[in-house]
């Protein structure tokens, strides 16, 4: 019993701190989000780049003032530790609880309402890239540690929120890490939904590409194909530019197409070029149902204008027949699902083409019960059909932990405790997370069900009312995974 009111006491002094601190930490985020940590090339001794560098120093150097132990793995990443020994402890603890979280953002994309990389605070809300994807829970993350730290907890198990900085791209910066510090025995990320993730479905990323023949016939003709930001986003803009004597028929054809369907598409002169450009609705890669993807819209629409360029239509005849609008593989073939896990997910996320090729950047995510060799094998009949090269470039396999684990139950009460939803339940997502990179971690947090998912999508914004709830919750799940 004594135990149980030491525990309850401490929580509500720490709860209480955090209200205190809530414009502080609500500060603390705008700085950061304010540092653009798009992942670059490596400059010098960053090696994703100056931006990333920047949050990556920002924190290390928030957490040295606030007496924390810190540990840089050749920018690659790190952490921020404590685990202060209590009083008469023999040895240094032998477990530690890893808190994943990344600092690096995907690009902002098109048609903010902001700068995406001023963390604008308006009407309770702090907008900006990375305000749900990671920075804000990873900043709630951090406080959640300082408050506890100040208000006297001394964990039995060392606590590290590990600082990644390449997981919107590679990972390579995790894996060195690791190498490096080891990895943590069990722990979460704070990177998908609440009540926690128990599952995450393989994921793929790779290209499609179509070598293109010279075009001897006169007329319309295709020069050069963009569009998205990432794999792992549905496009939201895509262009074609075409060469032609004449554009009055195109163009026709594009305010006959935008009046049928309402999409997004118009025409600009460029030169002797005209361009067709296509906006689309961001979305992460792993939920493509809440957006609309603009390179869909624009091959959809390219066959209508009369091209000369007989590899260019087929090209597109392939993607509107077996890609088009569908975004779980049937119409390649690779339509997999499971009971666990559900479909798989079909994401077109990038394309770019000229004159000699076009590149499709595909993001699949598949169920936990299959493996890539299925999902390539079954894709390639048709990708040998339509004579399109193959290029892997990533993946992770899928990860599966039962949903009456005590990891998943300990964060599913603390969530249910704080938010009083007894009906949501552990789920299996397309999601990716840091919950790969080491056994025992799952995701947990920060998306409140029934709350509009904003990740990878512009205007991205949190709640100072959520960063705070933020903030408590993960207080309180460090202590219950960590007090012993």
């Amino acid at each position: 019993m004594e135990k149980k009111d030491n525990k309850d006491d401490l929580l509500a002094l720490v709860n209480t701190r955090i209200d205190e601190l809530s414009e502080e930490i609500t500060e603390k985020l705008r700085a950061l989000i304010a540092i653009r940590s798009v992942g670059e090339e490596q400059a010098g001794g960053a090696p994703f780049g100056a931006g990333v560098q920047e949050a990556f120093d920002y924190m290390l150097e928030l957490a040295g003032e606030d007496g924390f132990t810190i540990l840089n793995a050749d920018n690659y990443g790190g952490h921020i530790e404590f685990g202060e020994l209590p009083s008469g402890a023999p040895e240094a603890p032998d477990e530690t609880l890893g808190i994943l979280v990344h600092l690096d953002v995907v690009p902002a994309g098109q048609d903010w309402v902001c700068d995406p990389f001023i963390g604008k605070l308006e009407d309770g809300r702090v907008y900006g890239r990375g305000a749900v994807d990671d920075k804000g829970p990873a900043m709630a993350c951090y406080y959640a540690m300082k408050i506890l730290k100040e208000s006297g907890f001394a964990p039995v198990k060392s606590v590290r929120l590990i600082l990644g900085l390449d997981e919107e791209t590679g990972w390579e910066g995790m894996r060195r890490y690791i190498a490096r510090a080891g990895a943590p025995n069990f722990g979460f990320t704070p990177d998908a939904d609440f009540p926690a993730i128990h599952g995450e479905k393989g994921i793929l990323i790779f290209e499609l590409a179509k070598k293109l023949g010279k075009t001897t016939a006169k007329g319309l003709s295709l020069r050069k194909l963009s569009g998205g930001a990432a794999a792992n986003m549905v496009a939201d803009f895509a262009r074609a530019v075409v060469r032609g004597d004449s554009y009055e028929e195109v163009k026709t054809k594009v305010a006959a197409y935008r009046n049928e369907t309402g999409r997004q598409i118009h025409t600009k002169g460029i030169g002797k070029s005209l361009e067709i450009s296509v906006n689309g609705v961001s979305a992460h890669g792993a939920t493509p149902e809440k957006g609309l993807n603009a390179i869909s819209i624009l091959m959809d629409f390219l066959p209508r204008i009369g091209l000369v360029n007989e590899n260019v239509l087929e090209f597109a005849d392939f993607y509107n027949r077996h890609i088009g609008f569908e975004l779980n593989g049937f119409g390649l073939g690779c339509g997999f699902s499971d009971e666990p896990s559900g479909s798989l997910i079909f994401n077109v996320g990038t394309i770019n083409g000229d004159t000699e090729a076009i590149i499709l950047t595909v993001n699949v995510r598949y169920p936990v019960t299959a493996d890539q060799d299925q999902v390539y094998g079954a894709m390639l009949p048709l990708i040998h059909k339509y004579d399109l090269g193959l290029v892997k470039l990533d993946h992770k396999p899928p990860i599966y932990i039962p949903a009456d684990d005590p990891l998943v139950e300990t964060l599913t009460d603390v969530y249910r405790k704080h938010t009083g939803d007894a009906e949501s339940r552990p789920a299996v997502i397309g999601g990716g997370t840091y919950a790969r990179a080491a056994k025992n971690i799952v995701a947990f947090g920060p998306g409140f069900p029934g709350e509009p998912k904003l990740e990878h999508q512009k205007d991205e914004y949190i709640s100072v009312e959520n960063l705070i709830k933020l903030t408590k919750i993960y207080a309180e799940a460090i202590y219950a995974l960590s007090a012993g």
